[in-house]
C-alpha cells in the first residue's frame, strides 16, 4: 500500500474500489460459512483486478477498519497491548474516557470492559487472516478458470504477499494470546480448536518460508509499501527470536543485514515523520500506509488507530491525550557523564517524581527522549513548545505527551477532513523497522556468545541517535520566545551541539568493550537499547514477556507508580496468568459445536 494522497494511481486507489472484496464478517466469523459477504462475491471477482483488490483489502486490515474499529484495540501500533500494559506508558487522558483501557492497564483482564477491547483485537487479527485466505482462494479459482489471466510472476507475488500477511496476523494474535487457532485457505469450518504456542510458531514460520519462496526481492509494480522476499526474511528472523530460536535467527538476520536491503535512517527525525520524502524510507520493513486527503470523506484511511494519542485541546491538535509516557520511561532516558544509560549504573535513576521540563536542562539525557516524549518548555517537533495546557488531566495521566506518530506542521500530512481532523495524518505506522530488527539480531548474537558483534550493532544505533536532535522548529512561535536563539530558526532537527539548544543537555555515548565483557552485561545493555529506541511503539510488554522478566519488572514498576498515579493502587499484581491475555468469552462461545467449545481459555482465566 502506498500513500494515495501523494500517488493517486497506486495501490490505495484499488483499496477504495475493492475495500469490501471477498471479506467475511469477523464479528461472528467462527460460525460463518465460506460464502463471501457483501455486494461482491467471488464469481464477480474472477479476474486479475478482483484478486489484486482482495489482496489490498488484506493489507488494509493492518490498522483499524470500519469492520473492526469499535474502539482502539485494533491499532496497527498495538499501543494498548504493548505499551499501556508496560512501564512505558499510562492510558492517559482521563478516567472516564475509554474506561475499558483502565482495566487493561491495571491488569484486570477478565472484566467485561477489558473483554470488549480484547474482542476487537481478536476480530482485527482474524479479519486480516480471513482476507488473506480469501485472496488465496480467489487466486486459485482465477488460475483454474482463466489460465494465463495472471502471469506466473504476478501469481507468485500475490500468493507470497497473502501468505506473508496471514503469517503476520497470526503472529499478532500469538503475541497476545499464545494458544490460538491457525487458519488456512482450505478451512471450511472456522470453529477450530487452539493450537499450542509452539504449533502456532511452526505454522507462522512455514507460511513465511512459503512466502519467501514466492516473493520477488523488489516490491511488485514498484509499490514500496508492498512486502518483498526481504520483508519476509526479516520477519522470519523476528519470529525466531521471539520463539527463542536464536541459532536459526542468527542465520536469518545476518543474511538480511549483510545483503543490505535495509539501513538505518540518517537521523531519528526521519523515522517517524509526515514528510513524504522520508515515507517508506530505507528503515521501513513493514508499516501501515496511512493515507490522508485521498477522497475518503471521514479520513479513515489515515492514522485511525493513533488518533486518540495527540495532545489535548490546549494544543494545535485539539484532542485527546491518550497514551501518555510514564515517569518511569522519562527517567530512563537520563544518562551519565559518558552519555550511557543512568539506569544501568545508578540505583536511584528512577527517583525523580517531578515534571521533567526545560528548566531541568542541566540534567543530561539521551536525545531520543525528545523525539519520543512531549515535555513542557521543550519544542514539540515544529509546533512550538509543549505547554501544560496541552494535557487533559495531569492529575490522572501525568504531564507528558506522545510524540512519535505526530506529524510536523510543515509536512502537509494533516488530514483536511474527519472528526478532529487535526489529529489525523499520513504518518506511516511502523510495525517492524530495521532498528528493531538489528536489536533482535544483537540479542541473538548475545545468546550465541558473540558479544562484540552485539556491541557493534548497539553502537551503530546509538551513533544514529546522536546524529540530529530536537531543534527550534520555528514554524509556529508558541512559547519559543523563551529561547531568544530560536527566533526565525525553522530547523526542527539540528546537530547535538547546536548552540540554539537551551532546553536540554543531549548526550549519547558509545559502549566500550568492557561494557560487553560478559553475556549478562551484554544482554542487559541490548535490552536497555530496545527500550530507548522503540519506546511508545507497542513493543515493550512483549519484550518483557519473552525475556521472562515481566513479572518482576512490572510489579516493581507498580510499587513506585502507585505513588505517582494514585489510580494504580487498584491495579492487580502482575502474575503468571498475565503472560497470555484471556481469550474473549464471546469467541469461545462462537466456537461451540453442540455444547462443546472448541476454543479453550488460557490458563488462569
Amino acid at each position: 500500500m502506498s500513500h494515495v494522497s501523494r500517488h493517486p494511481a497506486r495501490l490505495v486507489t484499488i483499496l477504495l474500489i475493492f475495500g469490501s472484496v471477498a471479506v467475511y464478517g469477523c464479528r461472528d466469523f467462527l460460525t460463518q460459512n465460506s460464502s463471501a459477504q457483501g455486494a461482491l462475491d467471488e464469481s464477480t471477482l474472477l479476474s486479475k483486478a478482483g484478486v489484486e483488490g482482495s489482496l489490498i483489502a488484506a493489507y488494509r486490515t493492518l490498522d483499524c477498519t470500519n469492520s473492526t474499529n469499535a474502539n482502539w484495540g485494533c491499532a496497527a501500533s498495538g499501543w494498548v497491548w504493548g505499551s499501556v500494559t508496560s512501564d512505558d506508558a499510562y492510558k492517559g487522558s482521563e478516567a472516564s474516557d475509554q474506561p475499558q483501557i483502565n482495566d487493561i492497564e491495571a491488569y484486570h483482564w477478565s472484566t467485561a470492559d477489558a473483554e470488549s477491547y480484547l474482542n476487537d483485537k481478536w476480530r482485527a487479527s482474524y479479519e486480516g487472516v480471513v482476507r488473506a485466505n480469501a485472496t488465496l482462494r480467489l487466486l486459485a479459482k482465477v488460475l483454474e478458470a482463466s489460465p494465463g489471466a495472471i502471469s506466473s510472476a504476478d501469481a507468485d507475488g500475490i500468493e507470497g504477499e497473502a501468505l506473508f500477511l496471514r503469517a503476520h496476523y497470526h503472529f499478532e494474535a500469538w503475541r497476545v494470546w499464545g494458544n490460538i487457532p491457525y487458519y488456512h485457505e482450505s478451512d471450511d469450518d472456522f470453529r477450530k480448536p487452539n493450537a499450542t504456542s509452539a504449533e502456532v510458531v511452526a505454522e507462522i514460520l512455514k507460511d513465511l518460508d512459503a512466502a519467501i519462496a514466492k516473493l520477488p526481492t523488489a516490491p511488485r509494480y514498484g509499490n514500496v509499501g508492498r512486502v518483498t522476499q526481504w520483508t519476509a526474511k526479516a520477519y522470519k528472523g523476528r519470529v525466531q527470536v521471539y520463539a527463542g530460536q536464536f541459532a536459526a535467527a542468527l542465520t536469518t538476520l545476518r543474511e538480511v543485514r549483510n545483503s543490505g536491503p535495509y539501513a538505518l535512517e540518517a537521523s531519528f527525525d526521519r523515522v517517524w515523520t509526515g514528510f513524504s520524502e522520508y515515507a517508506n524510507g530505507k528503515e521501513t520493513i513493514l508499516a501501515y500506509q496511512a493515507s490522508a486527503n485521498d477522497g475518503e470523506p471521514n479520513g479513515n484511511n489515515a492514522n485511525y488507530g493513533e488518533r486518540l494519542n495527540f495532545p489535548h485541546s490546549g494544543s494545535p491538535f485539539a484532542c485527546c491525550g491518550f497514551h501518555q509516557p510514564s515517569q518511569n520511561l522519562v527517567n530512563f532516558y537520563q544518562v551519565d557523564a559518558n552519555g550511557l544509560p543512568l539506569a544501568l549504573s545508578s540505583a536511584t535513576w528512577n527517583a525523580r517524581n517531578a515534571n521533567f521540563t526545560a528548566t531541568d536542562a542541566s540534567v543530561p539525557v539521551d536525545p531520543r527522549l525528545d523525539w519520543t516524549v512531549g515535555r513542557d518548555g521543550v519544542p514539540y517537533k515544529d509546533w512550538g513548545v509543549h505547554l501544560p495546557s496541552w494535557i487533559r488531566s495531569s492529575a490522572y495521566g501525568g504531564v507528558y505527551s506522545s510524540k512519535k506518530a505526530m506529524h510536523e506542521a510543515a509536512s502537509g500530512a494533516q488530514s483536511s477532513v474527519g472528526w478532529t481532523n487535526t489529529q489525523l495524518n499520513s504518518v506511516n505506522i511502523h510495525i517492524f523497522r530495521y532498528a528493531d530488527m538489528l536489536l533482535l539480531l544483537a540479542e541473538a548474537e548475545v545468546e550465541a556468545g558473540s558479544l562484540e558483534n552485539a556491541r557493534t550493532i548497539v553502537n551503530e544505533i546509538r551513533a544514529r541517535a546522536g546524529a540530529r536532535v530536537q531543534g527550534c522548529g520555528f514554524t509556529t512561535s508558541s512559547g519559543l520566545t523563551n529561547f531568544a536563539g530560536c527566533t526565525g530558526d525553522t530547523r526542527m532537527a539540528v546537530p547535538i551541539d547546536d548552540p540554539s539548544i537551551k532546553w536540554a543537555t543531549y548526550r549519547v555515548g558509545l559502549y566500550p568493550a568492557a561494557a560487553f565483557n560478559s553475556q549478562a552485561a551484554a544482554r542487559e545493555r541490548v535490552r536497555a537499547e530496545r527500550r530507548l529506541e522503540l519506546a511508545m511503539e507497542g513493543q515493550r510488554f512483549f519484550d518483557l514477556k519473552r525475556w521472562g522478566i515481566a513479572t518482576q519488572t512490572l510489579n516493581d514498576y507498580l510499587t513506585v507508580e502507585k505513588n505517582r498515579r494514585p489510580y494504580l493502587t487498584a491495579a492487580e499484581p502482575f502474575a503468571a496468568r498475565h503472560l497470555n491475555f484471556p481469550i474473549p468469552q464471546i469467541q469461545i462461545e462462537l466456537s461451540k459445536v453442540g455444547q462443546e467449545s472448541r476454543l479453550k481459555q488460557n490458563t488462569g482465566w
